[in-house]
This record gives structure tokens, sequence and C-alpha cells, in this order.
């Protein structure tokens, strides 16, 4: 009994979207009427269509979608509610495999980019310790070996440095987020 109701539901929520459909077309068929009677230079026009344009894109653009699924299979739901949530996302919005590969492609060039960050982080911070600072840059000393050497705060911010980095190329390997 159930799946008759859920596919009732489906079915209006489908004739929802169609009559939005139609709502769509009959202001665009208006619109179309309004051009044709205005006296417009071709600037305006220009703009008109670039904003058209714009808004067609950014429709059809997949981040979106791909973001709405992230965050369906995110949310705290039953998961029959999730299923039939995704179900109704795919029915309704258009995505292929090289709209998710773009977004994967960047996904990777995001963390290849930190990863990058961080080494570069671990070299500068190990070449604040290993490189000879002149005296005024030594700042002062905290923890003495002997009397002429011993540990610098120089060290210590060049220890937090090197951590940072470490922190970073960590947090980009293992990325804990399950759906990403």
């Amino acid at each position: 009994m159930t799946e008759k109701t859920k596919l009732t539901e489906d079915l209006i929520q489908l004739k929802h979207l169609e009559a939005k459909d139609e709502e769509l077309f009959q202001k665009l068929g208006e619109f179309m009427a309004l051009l044709d009677q205005s006296k417009l230079d071709s600037k305006n026009i220009q703009e008109i269509q670039d904003t058209i344009n714009t808004a067609i894109e950014r429709k059809v653009k997949s981040e979106d979608v791909i973001n709405e699924i992230k965050q369906i299979s995110m949310a705290n739901l039953d998961k029959l509610d999730q299923l039939d949530q995704l179900e109704f996302l795919l029915t309704t919005q258009h995505i292929d495999s090289r709209q998710v590969k773009k977004v994967v492609f960047k996904n990777f060039i995001l963390k290849f980019i930190k990863i990058i960050i961080g080494f570069l982080l671990l070299t500068l911070g190990f070449a604040m310790i290993i490189l000879p600072a002149p005296p005024y840059f030594e700042m002062f000393t905290i923890f003495y070996f002997n009397p002429n050497d011993g540990v610098t705060l120089m060290d210590v911010i060049s220890l937090i440095v090197i951590a940072v980095g470490i922190y970073i190329i960590v947090k980009s390997f293992f990325n804990f987020k399950p759906n990403e």
C-alpha cells in the first residue's frame, strides 16, 4: 500500500514540475512579445542576452546538483527519505559523467595545491632552523645547552611552522569527509 502512496506522491510532484514548466514557457512567450515591441538598442539587447545566458548556464551547471546530492546524502534523514529525495533530484536534474569528472578534477587540484603549500611550509621551517640567522633576528634564548648555544624563540617558531606544514599535508592526504 505504501508503494502506491509513494508513486502517487511522485506523480503529483512531477505534475507540479510540468505546471511550472508551462508557466515558464508562458512567461517566456510574454518576454518575447515584449522584446519584439520594445525599441532597444544593440547594447541593451546584448546585456539582456548575457543575463539570460548566465541564468541558463547557472541552471545547467552541475556543481549545484552535485552539492545538493552531497547535502542529501549527509543529512540525518531516514534512509528511505534520502532515497526518495535523491530519486526526485536525479529525475528532475540533468547530470552526466563529464560534469562529475570536472568536479573531481577540481577537488584533486585543490588537494594537490594544499599538499604543495604544506611541503613549502615544511621546507621553510627546516630552513629557519638549519640556516644561521643574524643575531638581531634570533630574539632571545629560551633554554641554554651551553653558554654559547641553546634553543631560541626562532627555533620554536620554526617548529610551529613545521607542525602547521605537517598538519596541512596530513589533512590533505587523509580527508576525513566520507562523501567527498
